[in-house]
């Protein structure tokens, strides 16, 4: 059985002194890449840093893999897109973009289970927050997405 190890704070400041990312001119640059999925390797590579551990020492200590996993849709996309550079069925295909299409824009799944009925939604609003919806499409406060 593994055990989880605890992970220890990072000091920003000790970190950002000891970064080459953090001292890198393109370092928006290669946390955008982390966040959308690059491969780690071929980020160290294409900006000439030391190895992948040092994208992924940066990407910890900056607290990016949460952004990173909010955007899972960016890679299912790259998948679809290389789907003319690599040998696929068109059943991998459907499942990605199924797949894609129960991610909403906070990168959370939604299940079928999830679904929103509008009917049982509006049963639920107050005369005052079907006057909100109607006028500005401000959905209440108590209904999250």
């Amino acid at each position: 059985m593994q055990r989880l190890r605890k992970e220890k704070p990072v000091s920003i400041g000790r970190h950002r002194r000891a970064c080459t990312i953090c001292a890198h001119p393109e370092r928006f640059e290669i946390e955008h890449a982390f966040v959308t999925w690059a491969s780690p390797a071929a980020i160290a590579q294409q900006y000439g840093l030391a190895d992948r551990a040092s994208v992924y020492r940066h990407a910890h200590a900056l607290q990016l893999f949460p952004k990173r996993q909010q955007n899972i849709s960016a890679a299912l996309e790259r998948i679809i897109e290389r789907v003319a550079d690599v040998e696929v069925t068109a059943s991998a295909v459907v499942a990605a973009v199924q797949t894609l299409a129960k991610i909403n824009a906070s990168g959370q799944w939604i299940a079928p289970a999830e679904q929103i009925n509008l009917h049982q939604l509006f049963e639920r609003m107050t005369h005052a927050e079907l006057e909100a919806y109607a006028t500005d499409a401000k959905l209440p406060s108590w209904f999250t997405i």
